[in-house]
């Protein structure tokens, strides 16, 4: 079987902690320019921005010389360069190293921030700020978590060592637990593992649970009840043993106590204005447990995050 040849390295740095873009020229007949591919194949970046970046120069070979668009197209050659960013509302919010060492760094991020960049999240991402405030352009994401969800995420250093951690999560060698607040209901039986099939359609904003083999399966556990508006609120501890999509989110949902602040489930109520940081969602990922494939090391780390409905729920219900 033939090896497959890496891209050559990329001749542009990173702006502000975000990669350039890279696309290799596929196998194709109907395109005798660059400029005419390009132009076609990312009709979704706007109308006449891949055109502008074109007659700026802005798109390099690998050697990093400009590319013109009517450079002649030839099949499996790589072109590089920086889409321009979308305008960003910072995330007035703190993100915190929990852990450091020549192979990971842990993180424990803060509501709103994104993990890694994608669509309107680009340098407000974690990512992006742990390049910059790190110094390591390298820097990569083993796992995600939701831009709503704080709590603790796990990076890597060294790209070449990506893929062993991230073989962590794929293979269920890493110990999981959230903490949530919802409301507290005095019927529903707890703990319980719960147990469903969840689908997530692509342009879909919300999974569903739908009939089937379960690939989704949460222990739910209530460790402690304060009271409030109704029966009042409670503190649930989620330790997921698999990683589908929102699933915290819907299970929590399908047992009737939807985590506070979800703008998705029971009911999507829609996104809120850009820069509008109140009532976050009230799910945290709390622990991260495993042992380092590279060093051997048992890893445990805990985040230091509070989930303010639960200390003060009028602070949290009122925005402050």
């Amino acid at each position: 079987m033939r090896r497959r040849t890496p891209p050559p390295p990329s001749p542009l740095p990173q702006h502000d902690g975000v990669d350039p873009v890279r696309v290799r020229l596929p196998a194709a007949t109907e395109w005798t320019t660059v400029g005419a591919y390009l132009v076609a194949r990312l009709s979704g970046a706007g109308e006449g921005v891949v055109a502008s970046l074109l007659d700026a120069g802005l798109v390099v070979g690998a050697d990093g010389t400009p590319v013109p668009a009517e450079a002649p197209y030839r099949p499996g050659t790589y072109v590089w360069f920086h889409r321009p960013l979308p305008a960003e509302v910072p995330v007035p919010f703190p993100l915190e190293v929990r852990h450091r060492d020549a192979h990971i760094v842990v993180a424990d991020k803060p509501h709103f921030l994104a993990t890694t960049p994608r669509g309107s999240h680009v340098t407000q991402t974690a990512l992006a700020r742990l390049r910059r405030e790190l110094g390591l352009p390298a820097l990569t994401a083993a796992h995600r978590l939701d831009r709503l969800t704080a709590g603790l995420v796990l990076f890597t250093v060294r790209p070449e060592e990506r893929g062993t951690y991230q073989t962590l999560f794929r293979d269920r060698r890493v110990h999981k637990e959230y903490e949530a607040v919802a409301a507290y209901d005095p019927a529903l039986a707890l703990p319980r593992t719960v147990r469903s099939r969840i689908v997530k359609e692509r342009g879909v904003l919300t999974a569903r649970e739908t009939e089937g083999e379960p690939n989704a399966v949460t222990r739910v556990e209530l460790v402690g009840r304060r009271p409030g508006p109704g029966t009042g609120r409670a503190r649930y501890r989620l330790v997921p043993e698999t990683g589908q999509t929102h699933q915290l989110r819907v299970h929590m949902s399908a047992l009737g106590v939807p985590i506070l602040g979800d703008p998705l489930y029971p009911e999507v109520t829609g996104p809120g204005p850009a820069g509008d940081f109140r009532r976050p969602l009230q799910l945290l990922a709390r622990e991260l447990a495993f042992t380092d494939p590279v060093t051997g090391l048992d890893h445990r780390f805990r985040s230091t995050r509070r989930l303010t409905a639960w200390d003060s729920y009028d602070d949290w219900a009122a925005g402050q």
